[in-house]
């Protein structure tokens, strides 16, 4: 074992005071990082609030966006918003039926079947639930009325792509 000198005692004393220091740092960062996680969870969870709070107008704003993946092609993206004085001065009641149209089991599974790919009324008419072709008619024609859904062609249905994200929105808002 080596002698003790005054250097090799210094050199320890400052090797031991630097493990205590980083210790002493690794403490603090491990103390604060709760706080920093919670931040980052906090922005994280509502990127699009902090997003909107930088752009919100005087009145208000409500804004819906969404990202959805769509079978052999690129992710439809799209977003809406209208401030909170445009939303009021709205006559509510005229959005009734296009409310109604989604109102019921029935339209909300044909809804689901149509997005799942099930694109005609034959298709549909395979699924007992459904009912009969006169009844698959009578809730495509409203679900269509009120734009949920559009016939691409001869009996061939599918929900629109600017209504995609918004009806994924109602059903989000529906959930709670």
């Amino acid at each position: 074992m080596p002698e003790p000198t005054p250097e090799r005692a210094t050199a320890e004393r400052l090797a031991d005071l630097e493990a205590r220091v980083a210790e002493l740092e690794q403490r603090a960062r491990s103390a604060a990082a709760p706080a920093e996680a919670a931040e980052t969870a906090y922005r994280d969870r509502f990127f699009a609030l902090e997003a909107l709070r930088e752009r919100v107008p005087e009145d208000g704003m409500v804004v819906y966006a969404g990202v959805v993946p769509v079978e052999g092609g690129e992710p439809l993206q799209w977003q809406y918003g209208r401030t909170v004085g445009d939303i009021e001065g709205l006559d509510w009641s005229s959005l009734a039926g296009n409310l109604d149209a989604l109102g019921h089991p029935v339209r909300l599974s044909l809804l689901q079947a149509v997005h799942a790919g099930t694109a005609t009324v034959a298709e549909l008419k395979e699924r007992a639930e459904f009912g009969t072709s006169g009844q698959i008619y009578h809730h495509i024609n409203l679900l269509v009325a009120a734009g949920w859904l559009v016939n691409l062609r001869r009996g061939h249905y599918v929900i629109p792509p600017e209504r995609l994200v918004p009806l994924m929105v109602v059903l989000t808002a529906a959930k709670g």
